[in-house]
């Protein structure tokens, strides 16, 4: 189990890139409730539904990482 905290440093770098490069669409209106969208709909496809994807397994990934000591105990 030594090698844990190295795996869960490199899912963490990895989930914090993945969502750092995603396409963000909010802007102030939608940090305070609003739809900051103003009715503007996009699907993800090629490379951004690839990035989201991953950034989606990464994360999953991660929770099992975390969890995982709590289950050998």
């Amino acid at each position: 189990m030594g090698y844990l905290p190295y795996i869960q440093v490199i899912l963490a770098v990895l989930l914090v890139a993945g969502v750092l490069i995603q396409r963000s669409d909010g802007n102030l209106g939608a940090g305070f409730g609003g739809d900051g969208s103003f009715g503007t709909r996009f699907s993800r496809r090629g490379l951004e539904k690839m990035t989201f994807n991953a950034t989606l397994v990464v994360a999953v990934l991660f929770v099992i990482s975390v969890l995982i000591p709590l289950v050998l105990l």
